[in-house]
């Protein structure tokens, strides 16, 4: 571990002597490697020490980072929250070094940045998911994410007692309607159900159903975390940039828009609802003793996120991922400053300017 990993096994800094702790709801969103940067968003309000996460909406990356925070906060609480989400992401770019396809060839590191494009490796991968399928590619069904997730994550405890509320989704193939795990029902299974990117991998089977990822119809659904969770406040973790300057002209950058558009599509119909129920809510007109108002808050860097490669989803190359866990970081230590206030009273966006 070099010395810029180091800061992930220090202590977390308690807040709680001058100010009250926070209770907060979660809403991590997918997106591939990208996820390393709801690692580094994770870790800085871990570290914070003011904020008590009671529920966690998430969708395939997110739903990765999801069980991996409550399986390290039921062992040994934020700093073993902390230790374990690093773990995690390490045995990831651990295993992604032997077993993906998509990554760069050894002398090739540090060209081109963080992209796949030059990869040859990469190249005549994507060339053959144009052509095969997953069912042809990969007939034995092999993910090397199963193994991942079972050596980090004690998903038996985690049905048994589980520290925060877990609500993963996942997209139901034939029905097409969102499928949402729940504490009792989190496993590995359900895990690989929100991340089951189609192209990739065959659909997961969970008792006689099959699903895909949870993105194509929530990314994550914010509705759990009203009907179920106690807490008002809901911080939104985005991965897929909501607006990106410019139109795509390749045909990757074409089918990459493609899908932020479509994985945002869900989120943006949640929140157009919400925002017509605040609003009559705070005009009187419903009955805030029968309705909840929710307060939303946002973390988003479309700017960093829309600077990198669509290829880069798929690297995850150990440098690339602590690169995005550092950025991750500053834009929580950059929220955290801003609207830590707002927590409990308001929210700390416009939803309508920023949503609809």
């Amino acid at each position: 571990m070099n010395a810029r990993d180091k800061n992930l096994a220090a202590p977390s800094r308690s807040h709680r002597a001058g100010n009250r702790v926070k209770p907060l709801n979660l809403a991590l969103q997918g997106g591939g490697a990208h996820g390393a940067f709801a690692w580094g968003v994770l870790d800085r309000l871990l570290e914070d020490g003011r904020l008590d996460v009671e529920g966690v909406s998430a969708t395939s990356a997110g739903a990765m980072n999801a069980v991996v925070l409550a399986h390290g906060l039921r062992l040994g609480g934020r700093d073993g929250a902390r230790e374990a989400l690093a773990r995690f992401w390490q045995a990831i770019s651990e295993s992604a070094d032997r077993f993906s396809p998509f990554r760069q060839l050894p002398w090739m590191k540090g060209w081109g940045g963080h992209t796949l494009e030059s990869s040859p490796l990469y190249l005549m991968t994507d060339l053959m998911l144009r052509v095969f399928s997953p069912y042809q590619f990969n007939p034995f069904n092999f993910n090397p994410l199963r193994q991942v997730l079972e050596d980090q994550v004690d998903f038996e405890a985690l049905q048994a007692a589980s520290p925060i509320k877990l609500f993963l989704c996942a997209t139901n193939v034939e029905t097409g309607k969102v499928r949402i795990f729940e504490n009792p029902e989190i496993t590995a299974d359900a895990v690989l159900a929100s991340a089951c990117l189609p192209f990739l991998f065959q659909a997961v089977e969970i008792d006689g159903e099959h699903f895909w990822d949870g993105g194509y119809v929530g990314n994550p659904a914010i509705f759990p975390l009203i009907y179920h969770c106690d807490c008002r406040d809901v911080l939104m973790v985005h991965i897929n940039p909501i607006v990106r300057k410019g139109v795509p002209t390749t045909a990757a950058e074409i089918l990459n828009r493609i899908n932020e558009v479509s994985f945002n599509s869900s989120l943006l119909r949640e929140m157009r609802a919400i925002a017509f129920v605040t609003g009559l809510i705070q005009k009187g007109k419903l009955d805030a003793s029968e309705m909840k108002e929710l307060y939303v808050h946002s973390l988003r860097s479309d700017e960093t996120m829309a600077e990198l490669g669509v290829s880069s989803k798929l690297n995850a190359d150990w440098d690339f991922l602590c690169q995005l866990r550092d950025q991750g970081r500053e834009q929580a230590a950059l929220w955290l400053r801003a609207n830590f206030d707002a927590i409990g009273s308001r929210s700390s966006i416009d939803i309508r300017e920023a949503f609809l």
